[in-house]
């Protein structure tokens, strides 16, 4: 990959973060999530919500980890 493709994905996948961090907190009503993981929405009683949350989660958490093997 190029320079350019790499920082490309970079700002991609930083953008995949911030869009998965803006909905688990409005889908939560809090941060919790950052600390407890899958704990703060498990107990979440509405179960689309839930569904929502553990959805973006994953994409949180995939992105994250592309993030660290890129450098």
């Amino acid at each position: 990959m190029s320079v350019a493709q790499v920082k490309n994905l970079q700002r991609r996948l930083d953008n995949l973060c911030r869009e998965a961090e803006t909905e688990l907190t409005r889908t939560c009503g809090h941060e919790l999530w950052r600390t407890l993981g899958f704990d703060a929405f498990d107990g979440l009683e509405d179960s689309d919500r839930r569904a929502s949350a553990n959805y973006y989660y994953g994409q949180w958490m995939t992105a994250r980890e592309l993030q660290e093997v890129l450098g």
